[in-house]
């Protein structure tokens, strides 16, 4: 480790506690996708006060950001970025029993993956290697972009169908889990969301039939409705699923019902439904037989509910492009400094947790790769397991668009999970480390410190980056050609006004609520046609 190196690691050990704070500050904002304004600010704020040139609302997205930091001229420019978006329906306390947050809802959204962590373990590197370059003469310019809706792989797509990412020379990726490795071949899959909406119109009655007025207007004849296209694409979806997918391989389809009904029962037709897709797989082939089938069910839908049809592209990202000069790097960084260290406090806090769920506290409450690094052949022999050979790509995170536009290398450092529960990660009690200090700050620390030393090994290594950029080229050569380039043009409107859950605050009080848009993208089907 050279002297800035150290100078970065130093820097990272005097901010700590600044940072802790602003750590938590996201956590208590813990606001759904789309809707991250009160983190973005806070965000945009500090990096202003850091020196960087801050833009704000990028590519078109209220809560997204690109700050810019330059060293010199001529220098390589090195990516990293920022998450901050939390889940609807995992509010939880940083205490060992389940307990929502006070004062909000209790479903309200909260983080399960810790993105809050993630993007601070970014932020701290990110901080740290500017610091220590600055006043040098390494040239260098760093970008650092705020992502929101990484739950719904929105804003990467946006970002690179504007061309934000088109002037990095590397991108250092990172995510908090359980484990402390890096990806080497096995990256991420395709993944694909649409909404679909069904709209009742009153020009397109079910039937035409006289009403003697003695019947009274409740006896009409009246449409199915956006209620009824609801529940019947729902179940329709479920019918015809095992015919979407080949019958060998991982794949996922996953629904979400928007809630933009009117919440009102009367005996009318109801408006409107909307409900969202998202499905991931290794073969483009199979993401179009999966869009295919799941347009002409609701085309079927659509003509029985009477309903018309629209569909609007939410996400399209494009599978990862493994570096592994770039990943050898980010890791030998990580195992020069280990596995994050969690300190009695923390020891305490599980064994409550484990009282708390009937189990026996034991001497070691934690997964045995919380407290260990996991090395790259074993993390990629445990992702290739389940897989058939022909399989080339797992899981899905819109991470994997910065691969194709430079040298990227994606990490984890562990946050802890507990051993008793097994394969449940995302259990609430799992969730209760989120928030606290002594058991999350160690997770976000390393972080800080792999990414702000490997950037600073980067900008400095001829040798690294000549072999970064010729591993990128070469695997670019040999990819399918519509890879090379973002699925989105630079038109592309990103779904922020959408029905996504949010805060809001009135008279009431500061409440998690649902809006409304009337942007339902393409119109498919009209009732009849």
């Amino acid at each position: 480790m050279d002297a800035l190196q150290r100078k970065a690691i130093e820097i990272i050990a005097a901010e700590r506690a600044r940072l802790s704070d602003f750590h938590m500050r996201i956590f208590d904002y813990a606001e759904p996708a789309w809707r991250e304004y009160r983190s973005a600010e806070a965000y945009v704020n500090l990096l202003r006060t850091e020196g960087f040139h801050v833009e704000e609302s990028s590519a078109g997205m209220p809560t997204a950001f690109c700050a810019t930091w330059e060293n010199g001229r001529g220098g390589p420019t090195v990516g990293m970025y920022a998450e901050y978006d939390a889940t609807p329906g995992y509010s939880q306390d940083p205490v060992p029993y389940r307990s929502p947050r006070a004062g909000l809802h209790k479903w309200a959204p909260g983080f399960t993956d810790s993105h809050h962590t993630l993007g601070v373990g970014s932020l701290t590197g990110v901080l740290a290697a500017k610091r220590a370059l600055e006043g040098t003469n390494v040239p260098v310019r760093l970008k650092f972009f705020g992502e929101p809706a990484e739950k719904m792989c929105g804003s990467k797509v946006t970002h690179a169908a504007h061309g934000y990412y088109d002037d990095l020379d590397a991108a250092i990726s990172y995510h908090p889990y359980w484990h402390n490795t890096a990806l080497w071949d096995t990256l991420g899959c395709y993944y694909w969301s649409v909404m679909l909406t069904f709209e009742c119109e009153d020009e397109d009655p079910w039937g035409d039939f006289a009403v003697d007025a003695a019947m009274g207007s409740h006896n009409r004849v009246r449409s199915p409705g956006a209620t009824d296209a609801l529940a019947m694409m729902l179940m329709n979806t479920k019918v015809v699923k095992e015919n979407m997918f080949p019958r060998i391989g991982l794949w996922s389809l996953n629904e979400a019902i928007v809630g933009s009904n009117f919440a009102t029962a009367d005996n009318l037709p109801a408006r409107i439904g909307q409900i969202q897709y998202s499905w991931r797989s290794p073969s483009h082939e199979v993401q179009e037989t999966i869009l295919h089938t799941l347009l002409r069910t609701a085309a079927g839908v659509a003509n029985m509910s009477n309903t018309r049809l629209s569909m609007r592209w939410l996400s399209k990202v494009r599978p990862g492009l493994p570096n592994h000069a770039l990943t050898q790097a980010t890791f030998d960084n990580l195992a020069e400094f280990g596995a994050p260290v969690f300190e009695e406090s923390v020891y305490r806090h599980a064994a409550a947790l484990e009282s708390e769920l009937g189990f026996t506290p034991g001497e070691d409450p934690f997964m045995p790769q919380n407290t260990t690094v996991t090395p790259l052949e074993v993390t990629e022999a445990n992702m290739r397991f389940n897989l058939p050979q022909w399989q080339t790509h797992s899981g899905a995170d819109d991470y994997t668009e910065y691969t194709w536009h430079c040298p990227t290398a994606r990490f984890f450092t562990s946050r802890p999970f507990l051993r008793q529960l097994g394969g449940s990660y995302w259990h609430w009690a799992n969730n209760t480390f989120n928030g606290l200090r002594a058991a999350i700050d160690p997770t976000w620390v390393r972080a800080g410190e792999v990414i702000a030393t490997t950037v600073i090994r980067y900008v400095q290594d001829d040798a690294l980056r000549e072999a970064a950029r010729t591993e990128f080229e070469e695997r670019r050569a040999t990819s399918e050609e519509r890879l090379l380039r973002p699925a989105f043009d630079g038109d592309f409107a990103p779904p922020h006004d959408l029905p996504w859950p949010e805060y809001v605050t009135t008279k009431r009080g500061h409440e998690w609520v649902l809006p409304h848009t009337d942007n339902f993208g393409e119109l498919l089907t009209r009732p009849g046609a």
